[in-house]
């Protein structure tokens, strides 16, 4: 060894500690803030709520049994009753009460009948320091029939409920239903694409300037604003392909929504928005192959398409399964091209086909944050906890498929 190199090591050593303090600092203060969001998002999810109703859900009941233990049928007289007949002509034409459930029935009633009105709101850390009563007895000098209670903004009525105007019985269920439905649009129409493309730039095409400029501009779509993807859904599946996405080529027309900005024209916009994601990822997993692979297959006298499905295929599926997942992130918390494909922002009809009307959950929350009452930040912060989980579930779902794809090759 070097005199120089002796006298150099201990420098060295003090610039890798350094850098490992630094690598170090970075994790934890990326934790720290991690930490953080999640539990500011905690905070304003559960906490006491006072409200009062306009119209006390007791004085509806019929015959001794309360309002939430009424047939349908007996729940529509009681909206017949207590609101305008041409509203309630109107509520008919919109959707049939045959066809709407009880559920959605009495969602009508709290909406249209009970109302509520949220007087104030308390974040959790702020419930834990007030007293209930005291509280109650300043609320009722200026609101008599104030109720107070300690609301969890996400429970099962929550998760089940459509959209309603009446914070109290707001729900994400036809926005879970949305987000759901578009994506599986998305990854039916980009999957088998983005690999049959992978498959093609890698083990088929030629090594010239027109692959490689094909290449490059893959590269660069994977890094255009989301939004640019949404004008072009707009102009190609909602205006151009109306007649396909709005389902009318088929004769299954949504009554309610005739000019394309459906299910299917958002999953196709999205599915675009994630291609060039998947055809990268899926290079790079292709590429990852070892080629004594590939050299080990023709010589046992396998053809091209035969190496690459029994062989090369099988070793990249982990990589491939990883890249989806990457994407599959990303459009599940998409929200831009969604609002300009042409998504509700406010929707009580839970999608029933991909011609259908939408909305998605990132929309939602990004509708109940732009209010500026207080109740709808709770409930914001409910639906992101919603999301938070959902793309937990569905990372941990294509893991676990990637891991045991990966378990069966070694």
């Amino acid at each position: 060894m070097s005199d120089y190199f002796k006298a150099d090591l201990p420098t060295r050593h003090r610039i890798g500690k350094v850098w490992q303090v630094l690598f170090r600092a970075s994790t934890t203060v990326g934790i720290l803030v991690l930490v953080i969001l999640l539990l500011t998002i905690i905070n304003n999810a559960f906490g006491y709520v006072a409200y009062e109703f306009s119209v006390d859900p007791a004085t509806l009941a019929r015959n001794g049994v309360a309002l939430d233990e009424l047939s349908k049928d007996e729940m529509v007289l009681v909206l017949q009753e207590n609101i305008s007949k041409g509203l309630f002509r109107n509520l008919e034409h919109q959707v049939p009460f045959e066809q709407r459930t009880r559920d959605d029935v009495l969602a009508l009633i709290d909406e249209r009948v009970i109302g509520s009105n949220i007087v104030q709101v308390w974040s959790l850390l702020d419930s834990l320091k007030i007293n209930k009563d005291q509280a109650l007895a300043q609320i009722i000098e200026s609101h008599p029939n104030a109720r107070i209670e300690l609301m969890s903004w996400l429970d099962v009525q929550f998760l089940t409920s459509p959209q309603s105007s009446m914070v109290i019985r707001a729900g994400i269920r036809t926005a879970i239903l949305g987000s759901l439905m578009t994506i599986l649009v998305a990854i039916l129409f980009a999957f088998p694409i983005g690999i049959g493309a992978a498959i093609y730039l890698e083990e088929y095409a030629a090594d010239n300037r027109l692959n490689r400029i094909i290449r490059t501009n893959i590269y660069n779509l994977s890094g255009v604003p989301s939004i640019i993807y949404g004008m072009l859904g707009l102009a190609i599946f909602v205006r151009t392909l109306n007649l396909l996405t709005s389902g009318a080529v088929f004769g299954v027309v949504d009554p309610v929504n005739s000019n394309g900005r459906t299910v299917l024209s958002a999953g196709l916009t999205l599915g675009i928005l994630i291609l060039p994601m998947i055809i990268i990822n899926a290079q790079e997993a292709i590429k990852a192959v070892p080629n004594s692979l590939r050299l080990a297959s023709f010589g046992l006298g396998g053809t091209r398409w035969q190496t690459v499905w029994h062989h090369v295929l099988p070793s990249a599926l982990p990589g491939i399964l990883t890249g989806t997942i990457l994407a599959i992130s990303r459009a599940f918390g998409e929200t831009a091209p969604l609002v300009v494909v042409g998504a509700s922002t406010f929707i009580s009809n839970d999608p029933t086909s991909i011609f259908s009307k939408f909305t998605t959950l990132p929309i939602q929350i990004y509708q109940w944050t732009s209010r500026p009452q207080a109740e709808f930040r709770s409930i914001a912060a409910a639906a992101i906890l919603v999301l938070l989980l959902l793309l937990l579930s569905l990372n941990t779902t294509a893991i676990l498929l990637r891991n045991r794809y990966s378990r069966r090759l070694n």
